[in-house]
């Protein structure tokens, strides 16, 4: 596997806690013994480790927390999920290094392991930040990370009220160079959602006259809770998948463009379950 070492963002402390990489193209999970306890107990140990993870990261953000950190501390998951018994596969990471400057990432939605994935894939190459649920800013300890990291809040009561928010602050972020990560399906299902799956993300491309990158994941190794939704089992024999597309540029309303973005989507989801 080919690694580089990455310059850190300029909004970054100059000296990162740990030297990061950033993925030349792929990603796949290398092989490594578990310990017993993973074995036996993937969600438990999952958890724990992932508490601590988000506890630190908390802890930090009482100071300034930069992008840098927060990709390393996505890492850091990552590095948990795979000590678990978790299997990522990451490809096409050229397709957002490759840009010359920020996107629109427009994506499905099917677990929490996405967002806590993605920033450890894409923040090392330039910015990134989420769309998200305004209930996300306030949960506990989590709310300090979540925050540090400026996303666009959304209520999701008022469907105009949160396209007004996305446009104007969309086009803000973007104008300073970050990219974003938007779920057009909202609620987080396992297979595509046709009729769910909303054009905020080519608006916003287009208003803001950046490209669009299609983003396919399937990420149900961490399943549903039947209590706290948030809080479902970890099934480590569920390979954990994420592909980019190619970068599609608006032209005209964006129809065809979002039935492309939508179609990418559907063609890896039905080829990753074929494996």
């Amino acid at each position: 596997m080919d690694w580089r070492l990455i310059r850190p963002h300029p909004e970054s402390k100059p000296q990162p806690r740990h030297a990061m990489t950033t993925i030349s193209d792929t990603y796949t999970t290398p092989d490594r013994p578990l310990s017993t306890l993973s074995r036996m107990f993937p969600s438990l140990v999952f958890y724990a480790r992932t508490l601590a993870i988000v506890f630190q990261a908390a802890w930090r953000t009482r100071k300034r927390y930069s992008m840098a950190e927060w990709a390393e501390d996505s890492i850091a998951f990552r590095n948990a999920c795979e000590a678990c018994g978790l299997r990522l596969h990451a490809e096409n990471i050229n397709a957002f290094t490759s840009l010359p400057g920020p996107c629109v990432i427009v994506a499905n939605h099917m677990s929490t392991l996405e967002t806590f994935i993605l920033p450890g894939l894409l923040a090392p190459i330039r910015p990134v930040t989420f769309v998200l649920k305004r209930s996300l800013t306030t949960y506990p300890v989590f709310r300090h990370v979540v925050n540090a990291i400026e996303p666009i809040a959304v209520d999701r009561v008022n469907p105009r009220d949160d396209f007004r928010i996305v446009m104007d602050e969309g086009v803000e972020r973007l104008a300073r160079g970050i990219s974003l990560i938007i779920f057009p399906q909202t609620t987080r299902t396992p297979s595509l959602n046709r009729a769910a799956f909303n054009t905020i993300g080519i608006k916003l491309a287009k208003k803001a006259g950046v490209p669009v990158l299609p983003l396919a994941l399937k990420t149900d190794a961490w399943g549903v809770g039947s209590l706290i939704k948030d809080y479902g089992p970890i099934h480590p024999e569920i390979p954990v998948h994420f592909s980019l597309g190619s970068p599609i540029h608006i032209r005209g309303a964006g129809k065809n463009e979002h039935e492309e973005v939508m179609e990418f989507i559907h063609w890896k989801l039905e080829s990753w379950r074929a494996l």
